[in-house]
């Protein structure tokens, strides 16, 4: 007799499925074939709360395009892009009835873990501690290390190239928003004031004289707003390269854009570079942006396979932990089940929020991230488990469990590194220095609040 045992969470395989984007008005009629286009995706990405509303039409109420609207004014750090595919995503009506136009769909939106970090409004924020005091435009100081314009050496042996300051869309939470996407009201971005070749050519050189460099990530901004011929020929030198063992391209196009890494023209020029990786014994990877496994259609499942197909050895997920979007163990789970089962991605890391400007609504505290880590363990395999990181300033990844000190009532978590970055200088002793992270502010004990409030009043 086989007993069955009742878990905290139950599994069950998921078919994708693509939402029906006719039930938006301002998509009505448009069709499968142009659904699919690139082009038809590209001109059609929603960039103002004018063409929200031309899209919606009477499924929204007056009371969210004034709440975006007032976002848009006095907090997002990024500006609106949203492409088709992923705003699709949104209130899906897959599994049930779409909502009622007014009340019931505007609800349905507020509520929805896409719109959430795509679509930030006002109400969102958090009123008290919109921004933690601590917060800054380059959280992670990524430009202090550029060796080059755009290369970050933060790592011993590994480099960040940002190749382009643009995406196809743009995320509220971005870690880069000092730098990536047009202006707001609220942040005047940096600009990469190199042309793109010279950068580009700059990049090469500093690894060309940097031997211990052997692993690449290329990424910007997002490289799918690169012209393929342009970054064919940059991966192309970077693998003549002796030293370099491993690339990565990093693009959440692959989920918010995945008609571009479907174009044949562009995936047999990625066949021609991942063959040339091959021959010299290179990894050639991609890595992706999910938050919420209602952005794994089939349309991305697809994508996916082309790359696979073309021979990228391995296609990885690095998520972002965030309140309302998948801070939840069933959530998580859902999403890389979604991403294993589903599309063929590989849930690798799941990031907590960066500590930027106007991000406090979003991010969760480190005793929150160690409590989910430990809830997902036991039931994906071990090699498709994530790793949920807390990306520390000066320091890079740890895994939330490797906090040397943690401070729960002020939410400051202490952290150890075990080398140089390249703004540092021989001398000083790195290992014996402890560097911080901080827990957002409302998620403190009443003490712990009351000691921020004391430090904010002191420093005016």
């Amino acid at each position: 007799m086989t007993t069955t045992i009742e878990q905290p969470y139950a599994y069950s395989f998921r078919e994708l499925v693509e939402p029906d984007w006719t039930r938006f008005p301002g998509w009505k009629h448009v069709t499968p074939s142009e659904w699919h286009n690139v082009q038809w995706q590209r001109s059609h990405c929603i960039k103002s709360i004018a063409q929200l509303r031309e899209l919606m039409g009477n499924l929204l109420t007056e009371r969210f395009y004034e709440d975006l609207q007032q976002d848009q004014m006095q907090f997002a750090s990024m500006a609106i892009l949203v492409p088709p595919q992923m705003l699709n995503t949104m209130v899906p009506a897959v599994n049930g009835p779409m909502p009622a136009p007014g009340e019931a769909f505007t609800e349905a939106f507020y509520a929805d873990p896409v719109r959430r970090y795509m679509l930030p409004v006002a109400s969102d924020r958090l009123k008290e501690w919109p921004s933690h005091p601590k917060a800054k435009r380059d959280s992670l100081h990524e430009q202090d290390m550029w060796v080059v314009e755009g290369l970050t050496h933060r790592y011993p042996t590994k480099v960040l190239a940002e190749m382009i300051a643009t995406c196809p869309q743009y995320c509220g939470h971005c870690t880069r928003m000092d730098l990536v996407g047009g202006s707001t009201p609220q942040v005047e971005k940096h600009k990469l004031k190199g042309a793109h070749a010279d950068r580009y050519e700059a990049m090469l050189d500093y690894l060309r004289r940097t031997p211990s460099v052997r692993d690449v990530v290329v990424s910007g901004g997002d490289v799918a707003n690169m012209l393929w011929r342009n970054l064919e020929a940059f991966l192309d030198q970077l693998l003549d390269i002796d030293s370099i063992r491993d690339i990565r391209l990093a693009t959440k196009a692959l989920m918010g854009l995945p008609q571009h890494w479907s174009q044949p023209e562009l995936l047999e020029g990625l066949h021609r570079v991942a063959m040339k990786a091959r021959s010299r014994g290179v990894g050639l990877a991609v890595h992706t942006h999910v938050n919420n496994a209602q952005s794994i259609t089939p349309a991305v499942a697809k994508a996916v396979r082309g790359l696979l197909d073309a021979g990228v050895r391995d296609v990885r997920n690095q998520g972002v932990l965030m309140r309302g979007v998948n801070n939840s163990i069933p959530q998580l789970l859902d999403l890389c089940f979604g991403l294993q089962d589903g599309a063929g991605i590989t849930p690798y890391y799941f990031y907590m929020c960066d500590m930027i400007p106007y991000a406090e609504h979003w991010r969760v505290s480190l005793a929150e991230a160690q409590h989910l880590q430990h809830g997902i363990m036991g039931y994906l395999p071990g090699f498709a488990t994530p790793r949920i990181v807390c990306d520390v300033p000066f320091v890079g990844k740890r895994w939330v469990h490797q906090v040397h000190e943690y401070d729960t009532e002020r939410g400051m978590s202490f952290w150890t590194k075990n080398y140089r970055t390249s703004i540092e200088g021989d001398l000083e002793d790195v290992a014996s220095k402890q560097y911080v992270y901080y827990d957002p502010i409302d998620t403190l004990p009443l003490e712990g609040q009351r000691w921020w409030k004391a430090q904010e009043s002191a420093n005016r």
